[in-house]
């Protein structure tokens, strides 16, 4: 076998594209924005959706990821490499489960679902800076941010150092 589940390629795809995209409008859009801006409902609105996709759309990649056979596992010719990999590797699942959780939680803390879904009319709280679940999520981000670089990085050196090809195993096409 030399490539992944169409399910897994597929799903590695967007989730790259939703993560990253949640990542950036976290960061730029809504860290930029005040609570009273009228935009900022609108973006909260569309990156609580984005998050939970995320969410659900990790867990049915999770679990096909351990209910499917895949391709043996990659070699860097580096032992220390190939353990930072495989940790790399379960690492964003954690993480990003992770950031989910803690946006839950920022959510029900604040209480958001009623405000951003539920149409309260109540105004969002000032600030979300003085909820743990927000320092959390921003610690969590970071995370999340570095191990995508490294992430990028191994593809970057199978690519172009060790010339493998790696990157076939997570595209479509024949698997055998």
């Amino acid at each position: 076998m030399t490539r992944y589940h169409p399910l897994l390629v597929a799903l590695h795809w967007i989730l790259a594209g939703l993560v990253i995209g949640a990542l950036i409008m976290g960061s730029q859009v809504l860290a930029a924005l005040p609570n009273d801006n009228p935009d900022k409902m609108f973006s909260l609105r569309a990156h609580m959706t984005v998050g939970l996709v995320i969410g659900a759309l990790m867990l049915v990649r999770l679990v096909t990821r351990l209910k499917t056979p895949h391709p043996p596992k990659a070699d860097a010719g580096n032992a220390l490499l190939n353990t930072g990999a495989r940790a790399a590797h379960w690492g964003l699942y954690v993480l990003v489960l992770l950031m989910v959780a803690s946006g839950i939680g920022i959510s029900i803390t604040a209480g958001l679902p009623a405000i951003v879904f539920g149409g309260s009319g109540d105004p969002l709280p000032e600030t979300f800076n003085d909820l743990a679940p927000r320092a959390v999520h921003g610690i969590i981000a970071t995370l999340l941010a570095l191990t995508i670089l490294a992430h990028i990085a191994g593809w970057l050196y199978h690519q172009f150092v060790l010339k493998d090809g790696l990157i076939r195993r997570m595209w479509f096409g024949p698997r055998g």
